[in-house]
Parts: structure tokens; C-alpha cells; sequence
């Protein structure tokens, strides 16, 4: 399987692939629904993060299901897509982020495979340098503005944040914000898959936005870019062998 895209918010459509075909994984962590189909002569799968309803909250979603999943049938490489909001000025809506690094606020959700014996997994680079090269070229190619590296706050959810966090996570480092990007990136690891993340700017985050927040507001913006965004994994998709070196399979430490 040469790559599988995560979409987020707005961006399922399993039609861009040929043939696709649903399929009902079984992990030790629950079942995981995906499509898998060829994009010219190259094998994807889809995953739809939130269901293929959007009825699964952030906080709620199955990571290790759908990780484990992936893993499961052969997958290697993973491109995720994140809606979030900026915490820059100079990151507006409709602006994409290729983040580097992350800032982890969540809390209470099933984080690890590795429940026992110890092991500890290096996260110097959590995300996967040479598929983040890729995906700067085809956001080029695509005409999507891009900021290649950034820092990703992910918090709890499904609220939105207040002001007074924003403007915490902004003076920590952070430049966008969203509520999914972990523990799945940090399962990506431990998994010794490549992982990289598409985060699309929405909204300005709270105390930012002249307005308060919407979910419509979200989707609406996702809508717009989809198309792009879709553009930019599957390029990504015929491009694989031209990837940078990285160290993204290296196992976990005892």
C-alpha cells in the first residue's frame, strides 16, 4: 500500500480513487472503516477520521483502531489532514501549515500501544521530514499558500478554546490549534510509519476572530479548499520515491 490518507473535517471522498472499496478492519482496539483503490498505478487508502458521517467528536475518535488499522494492511506511509485555527496574524484562513512540532494538551484519551513492558519512543521529529518536502512541492504545484514547519496545539475538545488560552499556547511557541493531531501522530511512531500533517487554517482561534466561533465556519472554509487539499495528498502519492531521508522507522527504546 503506498500511502493512506487521514481526512479530517470536509475532505472525505473516497470517488477520487479508482475503484475503491470499503473495508471493515479489526484491531486489538475496536474496527477501523476505510476505502482502498489505486490513483493511477498507485495503491491508497482513505480513512475518514470522524466517520463517514462526521458523527465521531474529536475526543471520541479510535486512534489506535485506526492506526493499527492502517499498519495492519500494509500501510507505510500516512498524510493527515487537520481544520485549525491560527494563532498568527500572518497564518490566515486558507493558509496551510506543514507543522514540525506539536504542543500536546489533550487529556484522558488512550495515547500509547505500548502499555507494558516500558518502552520510549524518540520524538525528536515527530513528523515524517521527507513527506513533508513532498507535500510542500505539490502545495506549489497546487497554488495552495503554504508555511513549511510550525508548531501544533492540540487540545482536548470538542469546545473551542477561550482567549486566555490562545493567547497562553501562542507565547508558548504554538502557531495553530486543532483537536485531533494527537495521540494519532504520536501512534504514528510507535507504529514506525512515516506520518505527515496538511493542518488547513479555518479561523482565527478565539481573542484572534473579530467573531465567535463556528463549526459552520470550519466546514465551510474545508469545503472550499477540499478539492486542493485532495490534490496535494495524491500528488504526493506518485512522488513517493523521490522522498528525503528521515528516520521515521526507527523503533521504540526499552
Amino acid at each position: 500500500m503506498d500511502l493512506a490518507i487521514i481526512g479530517g473535517t470536509g475532505l472525505y471522498d473516497p470517488g477520487v480513487l479508482d475503484e475503491p472499496r470499503a473495508l471493515v478492519a479489526s484491531t486489538p482496539y475496536g474496527t477501523a472503516s476505510l476505502f482502498v483503490g489505486r490513483r493511477g498505478e498507485h495503491e491508497v487508502a482513505f480513512l475518514a477520521r470522524h466517520g463517514t458521517d462526521h458523527g465521531v467528536p474529536p475526543h471520541r475518535v479510535n486512534y489506535r483502531a485506526n492506526i493499527w488499522a492502517l499498519r495492519q494492511i500494509g500501510v507505510r506511509r500516512i498524510v493527515a489532514t487537520a481544520a485549525v485555527g491560527s494563532l498568527r496574524q500572518a497564518l490566515p484562513p486558507g493558509h496551510v501549515v506543514l507543522v514540525d512540532q506539536f504542543l500536546d494538551f489533550t487529556r484522558g484519551r488512550p495515547s500509547t500501544f505500548f502499555d507494558g513492558p516500558v518502552q520510549h519512543t524518540d520524538m525528536t521529529e515527530p513528523y515524517c521530514p521527507g513527506l513533508r518536502g513532498l507535500l510542500a512541492q505539490a502545495a506549489e504545484r497546487a497554488g495552495v499558500p503554504v508555511t513549511l514547519g510550525g508548531t501544533y496545539v492540540c487540545t482536548e475538545g470538542p469546545r473551542f478554546e477561550t482567549p486566555a488560552e490562545i493567547r497562553m499556547f501562542a507565547a508558548m511557541g504554538g502557531d495553530v490549534v486543532g483537536m485531533t493531531g494527537v495521540p494519532e501522530v504520536v501512534l504514528a511512531r510507535e507504529a514506525g510509519l512515516h506520518y505527515a500533517a496538511i493542518a488547513i487554517v479555518t479561523n482565527y482561534a478565539a481573542g484572534i476572530s473579530p467573531s465567535p466561533l463556528t463549526h459552520e465556519e470550519v466546514v465551510g472554509v474545508m469545503s472550499k479548499n477540499a478539492d486542493a487539499l485532495r490534490a496535494m495528498c495524491l500528488d504526493v502519492a506518485g512522488r513517493l520515491s523521490e522522498a528525503g531521508p528521515c528516520g521515521c522507522e526507527g523503533g521504540a527504546k526499552g
